[in-house]
């Protein structure tokens, strides 16, 4: 798993992630508190703060999700390749629904 490096402002965040910027600002707080981020100072505007991962989260991140991953790992592995296809293809037609769906309730709240 590859995390993405590039420095973020909590707005930013907020925006992919679809949360307040309120509640963006607490999960950088809680990021922050277990060390996974880090807030600094924008270059050029040091007003500007950017959200950062610490030389360790990718790690921590990856050690967190092993059981997690492993666990559902064991699911799929009672399935045959065929019924994978049909899981695969179910869950990107939910997305293809799922996802302008979220948007229309989002931007109507």
């Amino acid at each position: 798993m590859s995390l993405d490096p590039e420095p973020r402002t909590v707005g930013d965040i907020a925006a992919l992630t679809g949360l307040t910027s309120g509640a963006a600002t607490r999960l950088v707080d809680r990021l922050e508190q277990a060390r996974l981020a880090r807030r600094v100072p924008g270059t050029g505007d040091r007003r500007k703060i950017r959200v950062e991962l610490t030389p360790t989260s990718e790690t921590d991140v990856a050690a967190a999700w092993d059981g997690p991953g492993k666990a559902f790992g064991g699911v799929l592995d009672g399935y045959r390749r065929d019924e994978l296809v049909v899981i695969l293809d179910c869950l990107r037609r939910a997305r293809t629904v799922g996802e302008p769906e979220t948007k229309r309730i989002v931007d109507s709240g």
